[in-house]
């Protein structure tokens, strides 16, 4: 890319959005611990994950993260060097003034919390200043979501298939969009380091 800033990706970036499925824990073990304390955008993940039990992903990455981690909270201000997870059972939308937003609106591409939700209105809300990021999963969840990211000015990178857990979602986020990245983890966490 041309252009590039400090960051090295050309412009300034207030949110990440990641989402992922099968093998997503691991995959995201790889990126969130890596983050700098220093980080000014606010990372919003969507894993998909069994909807009638508690999740324990603030458990499992708080201690390793120097970033803030939590549970996204309805109507929450988004601040920045946080990150969110979206809860069970919930959809994760961005709505106007950088606010969380919670829905139990029926499921998307069978899931609920939907990445292709969460990116939609994302890019809605940060346009060119958002970069989404689709990882290992069982599903096309994201693809859609991915697109929108695109139309919008934002960034896209999507995990090398070849190199996922399971290779579904990132192959059907390559059939919707180009990404401007398309990296092994060690890469996306590289690219996130330099935001």
């Amino acid at each position: 890319m041309s252009g590039a800033t400090a960051n090295g990706i050309g412009r300034a970036i207030d949110a990440v959005v990641i989402g992922t499925s099968a093998g997503g824990v691991e995959a995201l073990m790889a990126l969130l611990p890596g983050l700098p304390a220093t980080l000014r955008a606010a990372v919003l993940v969507v894993i998909h994950l069994p909807r009638e039990r508690p999740s324990l992903l603030v458990e499992i990455f708080a201690p390793r993260c120097a970033l803030r981690v939590r549970e996204a909270q309805d109507k929450e201000e988004i601040e920045p060097g946080c990150v969110y997870f979206a809860p069970p059972d919930y959809h994760l939308l961005v709505d106007e003034g950088a606010r969380l937003a919670l829905s139990v609106d029926p499921l998307v591409n069978f899931s609920r919390p939907s990445i292709d939700v969460l990116f939609e209105s994302a890019a809605d809300v940060y346009g060119p200043r958002l970069l989404g990021m689709v990882l290992t999963g069982g599903n096309g969840d994201g693809a859609a979501g991915l697109a929108a990211v695109a139309r919008r000015g934002g960034l896209t990178a999507v995990q090398r298939p070849d190199t996922a857990a399971v290779s579904w979602m990132p192959e059907s986020a390559l059939k919707a969009v180009t990404p401007d990245h398309l990296l092994p983890l060690d890469g996306l966490a590289a690219l996130l380091r330099g935001l």
